[in-house]
């Protein structure tokens, strides 16, 4: 759909997630260094300013981008993932702490990987997952080894400081049946951002690209087009 809108995109597998970039060390998955992989992929590629769209984690990535690199980026989307400080103050103010009870979990060394590899369908189904993506992201991390990467991404929050600084992000996308990224952490989100802001709610949970492509896409061109 950006393709045809005239968009060229850049979509990598991330650190930990690819098979040839897995580092042991969780301190090598802190935001820091995610975001500059990402700049690393911008210079190879000979690009001086971007269109950022990331959801999940790639949303906290792209949340660091726009506060730490502005310079690179041209607009930001972030998909369903609040600014991290808004996150962290909803911590204390609602029940996000319970919706992310996992995080606590996945800090244990080796076991969350055994019990999570064979039920990853069945979670991912649970989320609100498509169907065929749920099958084909299950088989990828169907080793306990292949979800190492993914959990380091987890285990490196303790030693990524939360930038509590306004960033530069013109749209914020969230779905309201989300279960894992609460209303509360959303909506502070626009204490935390600079320009002109758009945040738009939808009628949807937390895998918007998957379930709703159409919207994302139509919101990224809007703002890559400037309208």
């Amino acid at each position: 759909m950006l393709h045809e809108a005239g968009l060229r995109t850049l979509a990598p597998d991330q650190r930990g997630y690819a098979h040839t970039a897995t580092p042991k060390r969780r301190r090598d998955y802190g935001l820091d260094e995610l975001a500059l992989d990402v700049i690393a992929l911008l210079d190879e590629a000979g690009l001086t300013k971007v269109h950022i769209v990331g959801h999940d984690w790639g949303g906290a990535v792209a949340w660091h981008l726009a506060s730490r690199h502005a310079d690179r980026v041209s607009t930001v989307t972030v998909i369903s993932t609040p600014h991290p400080a808004a996150l962290s103050w909803s911590m204390l103010r609602s029940n996000q702490a319970l919706m992310s009870y996992y995080i606590g979990l996945f800090q244990l060394p080796a076991l969350p990987e055994r019990v999570l590899a064979p039920r990853l369908y069945r979670f991912y189904r649970g989320s609100g997952l498509p169907k065929e993506h749920a099958k084909r992201y299950a088989k990828r991390f169907s080793a306990p080894g292949s979800l190492t990467g993914p959990m380091q991404w987890y285990r490196a929050i303790p030693l990524s400081r939360v930038r509590t600084g306004r960033s530069w992000c013109p749209q914020h996308v969230w779905g309201r049946d989300d279960a894992a990224l609460g209303r509360v952490g959303a909506q502070r989100t626009s204490h935390y951002v600079n320009a002109t802001y758009r945040y738009l709610e939808v009628e949807g949970g937390h895998w918007l690209p998957e379930t709703h492509p159409r919207l994302v896409a139509d919101e990224v061109i809007r703002r890559a087009k400037g309208y």
